[in-house]
């Protein structure tokens, strides 16, 4: 069965869309939500070259979708539509743990495409999946996050000692609550790591960014 990956860039759809491989399933295209000009993700604020080179290091193609947020689920919608003609796609991956909320939009909007949707990581420990995902090879780094941890961590790689500061600090060590976002920058799916652009850190309304020249 081919599967579409609802894919931010980050951690949790990267190891939703290995699981279902592991499954059986044959990841077939990824589908990236961006702002009005196309040019910035709107999930995680990455750059659409950065998300082309890991469509590529995955040999996948990669549909990017320019949406307001008024029209994010219209869009959502035709763009699945016209993915699943193209490319026979029965199921669509999202990388969701908990939040009940997510998950009904989820599946409202499969249910509109006439595909199913499938959340591996669904109910799963928090940190008990972050721990695996390390463990099975995916390397991200912060690229957002609240005022909590600051731009100090913005970059920082997830591994377990990162863990064990954001338990210190109270935060959630998964970022299911939007504490903070990655970038995946290796992991099995990819033939070779991808190579970041020149950065640089900023604090914008009540929240800290990655930004790419």
């Amino acid at each position: 069965m081919k599967a579409l990956s609802s894919w931010s860039g980050g951690k949790d759809s990267c190891f939703a869309l290995m699981k279902v491989k592991e499954e059986g399933y044959v990841p077939t295209v990824l589908l990236n939500m961006m702002n009005e000009n196309g040019k910035v993700s709107r999930s995680h604020g990455l750059k659409l070259q950065i998300l082309e080179a890991q469509a590529k290091a995955m040999n996948l193609p990669l549909v990017a979708c320019a949406s307001t947020w008024g029209n994010y689920e219209l869009n959502y919608i035709n763009t699945l539509k016209s993915i699943k003609d193209k490319h026979q796609i029965e199921a669509v991956v999202f990388g969701d743990i908990d939040i009940e909320s997510h998950r009904q939009w989820e599946e409202k909007v499969c249910k509109s495409a006439e595909t199913i949707a499938l959340l591996p990581l669904w109910q799963g420990d928090r940190k008990e999946l972050v721990l695996s995902m390390i463990k099975v090879g995916i390397k991200a780094i912060i690229v957002s996050c609240d005022l909590t941890l600051g731009v100090a961590f913005l970059g920082r790689e997830i591994d377990e000692s990162l863990l064990d500061e954001l338990e210190g600090l109270g935060v959630d060590c998964c970022g299911e609550n939007g504490e903070y976002h990655t970038l995946v920058v290796d992991c099995p799916l990819f033939d070779k790591p991808i190579e970041l652009l020149e950065s640089e850190k900023i604090e914008y309304d009540n929240y800290c960014f990655l930004t790419w020249k």
